[in-house]
């Protein structure tokens, strides 16, 4: 069966088709370990046999080895047949092995230093250097990558690199989609404030928000996501299990936000997997499901590191949820009462 599609075209240049399960590339960046050139292939080729038809990706996943690693799988590949998004604000530049950046995050990967950079040329350099990794003739969309407190260590800082953007990125950005080069751009970011702070000093497209609007947690609905849904700007859900937590379920070691989960995380996700469970639900199916159920929502991109993981993804892209699991997690104050959900 295909998997379903949408459709996004707010500026009336024929727009974009997004599978609403689309696939996070940064796990084939050997992200937490390292896994073979042939284990990469075969789950990318896993998502393609099973209709995936999105692939994000970025300098930063594997410091260049995501990227290359889809040049390899889409050079076969019509260009006109799937969806392609990447991100600037790094520039990576060679160094010294023992001096590269990432380690322990990042395994057998190339060694190279992480530059922040959102001005006019550093975005327009970014994007050469991933058309070239990437061996492609365009990129769908770019994202402005990391302008958050995680990336950024501090508010102030987050502050000075939008400035930076909109000084200068930003133009470069509106150069490429008004030439044609892109088809639209945002930013790819873990919180919805700064999106909002885009959305509210640019003309942005799409954003990508990783881990802020999932079955834990829809803040996001009080102010940015009813700016985007009155503008038509398009939303690319990143990290839809908050770093593991909504598809392992609260066992121990379970991760959140890429920490291990507090203990009052861990109490919330068993009272939503115990509700799951009373409607034969897995959890993680419902929590790939929930974020589509919002208008402005464009496509759920968990990432796969295996195969097995990838089918995962696509069993649960089709999974049948019961209307009322979603009526007792409203009751029991599990999720926002004004939470969108399938009717």
């Amino acid at each position: 069966m295909a998997l379903a599609t949408r459709h996004w075209d707010r500026l009336g240049n024929g727009g974009l088709t997004f599978t609403e399960l689309g696939f996070g590339t940064a796990p084939l960046g050997n992200l937490y370990r390292a896994i073979t050139d042939a284990e990469a292939d075969a789950i990318l080729q896993a998502a393609w046999d099973g209709g995936v038809r999105y692939y994000d990706t970025a300098p930063l996943y594997g410091l260049g080895l995501s990227e290359t690693r889809l040049n390899r799988f889409l050079r076969d590949k019509p260009r006109d047949q799937y969806t392609l998004s990447t991100k600037v604000g790094r520039i990576l530049r060679p160094c010294r092995p023992d001096q590269r950046d990432g380690f322990g995050k990042w395994f057998d990967v190339p060694a190279r230093n992480e530059v922040y950079d959102y001005s006019y040329d550093g975005v327009l350099r970014s994007f050469e250097h991933s058309l070239e990794r990437l061996g492609v003739d365009r990129v769908d969309i770019l994202y402005a990558h990391d302008i958050d407190v995680p990336n950024q260590g501090s508010r102030a800082n987050v502050n000075a690199k939008v400035d930076q953007l909109m000084a200068g990125g930003y133009h470069a950005l509106e150069r490429l989609r008004n030439e044609g080069g892109i088809k639209a751009f945002g930013a790819g970011v873990n919180e919805w404030e700064v999106c909002q702070q885009l959305a509210e000093r640019g003309d942005y497209d799409i954003f990508l928000l990783a881990g802020r609007y999932t079955l834990l947690e829809q803040q996001a609905l009080e102010s940015f996501l009813p700016l985007c849904e009155a503008r038509g700007i398009g939303i690319v859900i990143g990290g839809p299990y908050n770093s593991g937590i909504l598809a392992t379920g609260p066992r121990d070691g379970a991760y959140y936000n890429y920490e291990l989960a507090p203990p009052e995380i861990l109490e919330r996700v068993a009272g939503i997997e115990a509700i799951c469970q009373a409607h034969d639900t897995p959890l993680v199916a419902a929590a790939y499901q929930f974020p589509l159920t919002h208008p402005s929502v464009l496509s759920v991109i968990p990432g796969g590191q295996s195969v097995g993981e990838m089918q995962q993804n696509l069993a649960i892209a089709s999974a049948d949820i019961p209307a009322v699991l979603w009526a007792d997690l409203k009751a029991q104050g599990l999720m926002r009462a004004d939470a969108p959900v399938p009717l």
